[in-house]
């Protein structure tokens, strides 16, 4: 069945570079859409063609966070008011999904947050990448499509043709995802374990495992300062590392992280395109998730199995 007649694609402001991509790949054209703003710092959202009973796919990544959940928020609004079948959120990247558990008392869980406010706004589905912790699935009432950068990194990794490959994970937390490398390239694994005096700062760091003579490939799920990448990056070449490159799935990279990347030991960092990135760093690579992320659309639509398409 081609359903390209059949359903919808429109996207935020932000995340209109990757939607224009997606819609290539699936032979669509991008659905018109008006944001309008205002002095006060308001906006307002309309459609600018027809929904009435159609599926749309509304592709927003919520970074920088705050005025792109809003403008997601508003676009289910307008849908759901405008007669569509059924709405389905395509968020890429996730914001808010480090606030996923109260770590001291007196916080918010700001995922379980999001997760509500996106129920409530009315999406029947969500198809997203990496969450920073797989259990916020569950906060959602409504299936949760949870697609994986590996399916990209996979191959690029294989590309290389390194010799004494070695995953590592910049602290224990990731430790899962980096393990899912490991078991399926068939290669040794080694943690670094941290303490952090506060967010965003790391205090002290510690290698658990034998690097020396290693190509090493740091895996995590984001950059965001890139204090921890560089920090793991820099003990183990002094540990003897042969080269120390970096993964990471959404490519934050706030404040300094550009040029503590550009300034650090790493071979390079890959990242995809799930945030936009418009910096200049000689060290970082992007690759696009707009294929992967199209034929998920492609797959829900037609009701089928979408989990042939993940390598780990």
């Amino acid at each position: 069945m081609n359903g390209k007649d059949s359903y919808k694609v429109f996207s935020g402001t932000n995340s209109q570079y990757l939607a224009e991509k997606i819609c290539a790949s699936l032979g669509c054209p991008l659905g018109k859409m008006n944001i309008q703003h205002f002095a006060d710092g308001e906006f307002s959202v309309s459609y600018e063609e027809s929904i009435r009973g159609e599926v749309v796919y509304l592709i927003q990544s919520t970074f920088p966070n705050s005025d792109n959940l809003m403008e997601l928020l508003l676009m289910v609004d307008a849908a759901k008011r405008a007669s569509a079948a059924k709405i389905i959120a395509v968020v890429p990247y996730f914001g808010w999904a480090r606030q996923d558990r109260k770590d001291k008392p007196r916080v918010s869980i700001g995922a379980k947050l999001i997760a509500d406010l996106l129920s409530v706004a009315g999406i029947e589905r969500l198809i997203t990448m990496d969450l920073h912790a797989d259990q916020i699935q569950g906060f959602f009432n409504v299936p949760v499509d949870h697609l994986y950068a590996s399916t990209i990194f996979i191959p690029y990794i294989k590309s290389l043709n390194l010799d004494n490959l070695i995953i590592a994970t910049p602290d224990v937390g990731g430790s899962k995802r980096a393990n899912s490398y490991a078991k399926f390239l068939d290669l040794p694994m080694v943690l670094c374990h941290k303490t952090r005096e506060r967010a965003n700062e790391v205090a002290e760091m510690k290698i658990i495992g034998k690097v020396k003579g290693k190509n090493v490939i740091l895996i995590d799920d984001m950059v965001d300062t890139a204090g921890t990448i560089t920090k793991a990056a820099e003990i183990m070449m002094e540990e003897g590392a042969l080269s120390v490159r970096a993964i990471a799935s959404h490519c934050v990279m706030s404040g300094p992280a550009t040029e503590r990347i550009e300034n650090s030991v790493l071979e390079e960092l890959i990242m995809t395109d799930s945030i936009p990135y418009c910096k200049q760093c000689s060290k970082v690579k992007i690759l696009s998730i707009a294929d992967m992320f199209a034929d998920t659309i492609e797959r829900v639509f037609d009701h089928r199995s979408i989990s042939s398409q993940y390598l780990i």
